[in-house]
This record gives C-alpha cells, structure tokens and sequence, in this order.
C-alpha cells in the first residue's frame, strides 16, 4: 500500500494528478472521486514524513500531482492564448505545490494529531488568498467539483465553495488514516471507515432533505439574448453598428409585451465609448429608437467603456499622449432605460493577463507584457467596492465573466440587497471544450450560496436560467444565435453565506498562521530529525 520506492512514489502522484481532474466537471465530471483523490499524494507525503526524507523530496510529486490536474482541467485555456494556458498550468501548480510542501513541514513539527489539522487549513488558506490576491485563479478550487451535483450542495448557502473544500480534503484523510490502520489496527481502521462514511452521507442527507424557504415575492420578466458573435473571427472586425442592430432585432423577435428586463453578453455593445460622452454616439442614438419603440423595457447589456482624469486615479490610468490628463478604460456592464441616463458597472475581478497585469503597480514594465484580446490590453479600471444595478422593477447583481467565479464578491453585492443576480460573459475564447461548460456550472454555485435567481447571457453560449436552488430550468445550446423568456422570481431572503462570506476560508487562516508560529518555534528551539536518505 504505501509507495515504498521512488518509482511507486512517481505512480501514486501521477494517479492523485489523474484523480483530480477526472472528478472536475466536464473533464471527468466523476465527482465521487474527489473524495479519494488526495490519498494517492498523500500517501506519498506520509512516506516521505515516516522515513524522516527531506521535506524537499515532496517537491517534485506534488509538481507531478497538480500539474497534471492543472493541464487536465484547464487546458483549454490554450484557445484564448497558448502562452497564458502555459504560465496559467505552470505557475498555478508550483503555486499549489509549496502549499503542500508548507503543510509538511509544519505537520513533520506539529503533535501527531494536528499534523493533518495544518494540512487542511494551509490548502484552505491557499484557496481563500486565491480570490484576493494578484495572482488570483480560483477556478480550480476543489470546492467547485460539486457544482454540477447540485442537490449534494444546498448546504453552500452557509459555507460556500471552501465548504466544499474542507469536505473533500476531511474525507481524504479519514480514508487515508484508515489504510494506514488496517495493517495495525483492524478495529481503529474500521472506526475511521464509519466515521468517514458519516463524513460524506450526512451533509448530502441534509442537503437532500433541505428546501429554503422563501418569502413571498414579485417576478420580473426577461428576455435573455445569445447573438453568437464569434469573438475570433468576427466581434471585434465586424461593423459594431451592424452588431447592435442584429442585437436588437433578436430581442424584438423573441421578447413579449411583458418582458421588463433584455440582458445582453459582455461587450455586445462593441465600439468603446467615452461614459461622460455616451449620449453623443451612434450606439446610443440606435439604443434611444428602440427604447421608444418598447417604452416599457430597460436594457442591461456588455460595454467597452472609458473615462478621462484629470489626475492619475489608479494603475489602470493611462498617460494621455500630447496633452495633461488620464485615459481609464473598463469592461462594463450598461443599463438603459428611456430616460437614457446611463447607469454604469465596471468589471472589478479581472483577467490575469488580459486584464490585468499582476503586480504592475511595483513593476510598471510589466503591462507591455499584456495579451491583445478583445480589442484592449493592459489593466482595466474597477469599482472601488461592489455595486447593484437599480432598475424601475429589481435590484440587480451584476457578473461581468471571470467575475461569477468569485463566491464572495458576488455575496457582497447581493448583501447591499441583490433580488436577482445576471452574468453577462462571452466564453467564444475556448471554442467547445470544457471551458464555457465549466463556467455555466460555477453560476450554479453563486445562485445557491446567495439564494437567488441567476439570469446568464452568454455571447456564444451557454445562456441559461437558474433557479435558487443551483438547477438549470432552461438553457440555450452553444454556438447558437438564440434567447430564453423567463419569468424570475425577485427573491429578498439573505443566506448565512451572504452575511459572513468566507467565514470558513478566515477561519483557515488563523488556523494556518498559529501552526506557522508554533512550527517556527519547534524550528528554532528544537534539534532537527530529518535524514539524508534518498
């Protein structure tokens, strides 16, 4: 059982980097398998730790591990940009690497029951610094495995995606601590099997048997549009005038009299357009005509926008060339009504890469580093805190793309008293692999943690409805120009998640930095016991 030599060391790490992405959605979509696919890796750490090797001999098989996990579920990423897909799988998996390797050290220096305590808070951290930090990729967080097991999850509501997470890595090592046993301790290796088994039955019971109750509520009408402009080849070549008009007629063939709300993709509206000036341009004046011809329906659709200073505001402002002032560009989400007073979002979680450059506020040669895509490079402007879309019938919180990957962002904006939440997105970049899949099934996860409705336009697809539950009550097809009408319920409950965030992930946090103090005390008052062995 345990990888007594460097090359069963080598299998078992190649296995637990299989086992990851073979239970990530719609690269394996084999969910039950993240409840054992650590232990491979960890049995490979627990031999390392036993034969007292050095810590850094965990280097390379966890490398192995993640990387092959990296590749495996994100190498999709190579249709938007071969070298991002390349320092995307890299780095993200030397990141997750040292994380492993921080947590054995500690765990070689903790009492034998913390060991595996540390481990759990050191990964959790990780994951909860990957919403925040610069080098932000939370995609791969293991906590969003379950996000197309829906009915396993309900309990997300309280604890999010790093519930997820402790789930997976708790279950993990009570089966591993039960193979450990059973050569020892048949009884104790049995008592780790029921209590693991307890583990992962009975937040799926409780999931299964749970129904939010919500209160009474009004509903808003929507039409949400699919135009299936191809990102490539044709968005950002193609006359945006032309665009806008095939937006609008597709609207007009699919709304209803009743419809309140159309939600179009992100950057539908593709002519960037200063924001002080909006009233002034060729979009504007197309928009203005229709939303007379419907007096009754807003618009909330995707924009490239900008804005002048007179001062720097942050790093996103550029220096204006020939003359005194900044240029702030933004990707936007536009909401429209007759009055045709622009209400403006400004896209806050960005691209690493293509819209965002990170650390370039230490390293300003960096932005000549960006990825041409979309039209723009470099960094983008932001909000300085989660904002709401007021419409005249909801409170609306808005998702630009990469955005609805951030579980506690999007609970933030629906804290300041969200009713329905709408991703805007444009997934083209990853042509039909598992990418745009993915990032449908992740919207499923905030609409549970937040209680509410998603509405999902997608430029290409995959557009949908769901409910607050995390089930997909209705769904375009990809590649196709299309829309959905729905009527959604404007639902005001607030969950725990809501309230507290990643309670789970600061909770980690503590955690991780009181074992790094008690580790660096073991380090300095204790003699060291690690061998040379090979």
């Amino acid at each position: 059982m345990l990888p007594e030599t460097k090359l069963q060391r080598y299998l078992w790490s190649t296995l637990s980097g299989v086992l990851f992405f073979v239970s990530f959605p719609y690269t394996g979509s084999q969910t039950w398998l993240g409840f054992i696919a650590w232990i491979p890796l960890l049995l490979v750490e627990h031999q390392i730790s036993e034969k007292r090797y050095k810590p850094s001999k965990l280097l390379i098989h966890g490398y192995i591990s993640f990387l092959i996990y990296n590749i495996g579920a994100t190498w999709w990423i190579y249709y938007a940009s071969a070298g991002g897909a390349i320092f995307a799988v890299t780095l993200n998996a030397l990141l997750m690497t040292s994380t492993l390797w921080i947590a054995h050290v500690m765990k070689r220096k903790l009492p034998r029951g913390l060991g595996y305590l540390a481990l759990i808070a050191t990964w959790v951290s990780f994951e909860y610094a990957h919403y925040w930090w610069e080098l932000s990729w939370p995609w791969l967080n293991f906590g969003n495995i379950f996000s197309i097991q829906t009915n396993w999850i309900q309990w997300y509501n309280i604890t999010g995606v790093l519930g997820g997470t402790c789930w997976i890595l708790i279950s993990n090592v009570l089966i591993l601590q039960s193979l450990i046993k059973l050569p020892f301790s048949r009884r104790k290796s049995i008592q780790y099997g029921i209590i693991t088994l307890l583990v992962i039955i009975t937040p799926i019971t409780f999931s299964v048997l749970y129904h939010p109750t919500t209160s009474k509520h009004k509903t808003i009408s929507v039409c949400v549009l699919q135009p299936n402009v191809d990102p490539i080849s044709t968005k950002f070549s193609v006359s945006p005038d032309k665009q806008l008009q095939e937006l609008l007629a597709l609207a007009d063939k699919h709304m209803s009299a009743n419809t309140r709300l159309v939600i179009g993709p992100e950057t539908a509206l593709v002519a960037s357009f200063d924001e002080d000036d909006f009233r002034q341009t060729q979009a504007a004046q197309h928009l203005k005509n229709w939303l007379q011809e419907h007096p009754k329906t807003a618009l909330l659709i995707g924009a490239s926008t900008y804005r002048f200073f007179l001062t720097k505001r942050s790093r996103a402002s550029l220096k204006l060339e020939g003359g005194p002032g900044y240029l702030e560009q933004y990707n936007t989400a536009l909401y429209l009504n007759q009055n045709m007073t622009p209400r403006y979002v400004h896209k806050s979680k960005l691209v690493l890469g293509v819209e965002k450059i990170p650390y370039s506020n230490l390293f300003p040669f960096l932005e000549d580093l960006a990825i041409q895509n979309g039209g723009t490079s470099g960094t983008l402007g932001i909000e300085d805190k989660p904002k709401l879309t007021h419409t005249r019938e909801a409170n609306v919180a808005t998702q630009i793309c990469y955005e609805s990957i951030y579980g506690e962002f999007v609970a933030q904006q629906n804290n300041l008293g969200s009713q329905v939440l709408a991703i805007i997105t444009n997934d083209g970049w990853w042509r039909n692999t598992p990418g745009h899949k993915q990032h449908l099934s992740f919207a499923r996860l905030r609409a549970i943690e937040n209680g509410k409705y998603v509405v999902r336009s997608a430029n290409t697809g995959i557009s949908a409805i769901i409910d607050a539950e995390g089930t997909v009550l209705q769904k375009t097809n990809y590649w196709t120009q299309d829309a959905i009408t729905a009527k959604i319920p404007l639902l005001t409950n607030k969950t725990t998640y809501n309230q507290y965030g990643d309670w789970i992930g600061r909770l980690a946090a503590y955690l991780f930095l009181s074992c790094l103090l008690f580790t660096g005390y073991k380090t300095i008052t204790g003699p060291s016991t690690t061998n040379r062995s090979v």
